[in-house]
């Protein structure tokens, strides 16, 4: 195995440690917020999914490198798409329901600022119609050509 890999095998298992821990008080956040169990436990998995599986897809990422507008955008208007089998418009806000609720959750806890919050909220709300758009383009059989689901 290559050195790189190694590396970022490691540096996962510490982030993925780091992250079960967060989801408990993410968890928690929640609970105090006065959300259902049913509510708590849809937004933990959304957020387990995004910071366990996406931000550490190809890359060491932590949730509080990998909350900003930009990673955000590629998972909700790419990734999620591509590789969410359960992809739909409804999960598509559910998702975005979940970062935001997030981002709160890190903001309050002196994780991410008050720019980055506000940058994620606004990126969720602009960007929420194209993201729906490009998912009806990749689940329309009709249309086979790359560059026409993703605008490209």
């Amino acid at each position: 195995m290559s050195e790189d890999y190694e590396t970022y095998k490691k540096e996962t298992q510490k982030i993925r440690a780091s992250n079960k821990i967060l989801l408990v008080e993410f968890e928690s956040w929640l609970k105090d917020s006065g959300l259902s169990t049913k509510t708590i436990k849809r937004h933990s998995s959304n957020i387990d999914f995004y910071i366990n599986e996406y931000l550490l897809y190809t890359d060491a990422v932590s949730p509080e490198e990998g909350t900003n507008s930009g990673y955000v955008s590629m998972f909700l208007g790419y990734w999620f798409i591509r590789k969410a089998l359960w992809a739909s418009a409804t999960s598509l806000k559910t998702n975005a329901a979940s970062l935001k609720k997030f981002s709160k959750f890190l903001f309050e806890n002196n994780k991410i600022s008050k720019e980055e919050l506000d940058e994620i909220s606004s990126t969720i709300r602009e960007e929420m119609p194209e993201w729906q758009a490009v998912l009806r383009r990749y689940d329309d059989p009709s249309i086979t050509d790359s560059e026409e689901i993703w605008g490209m």
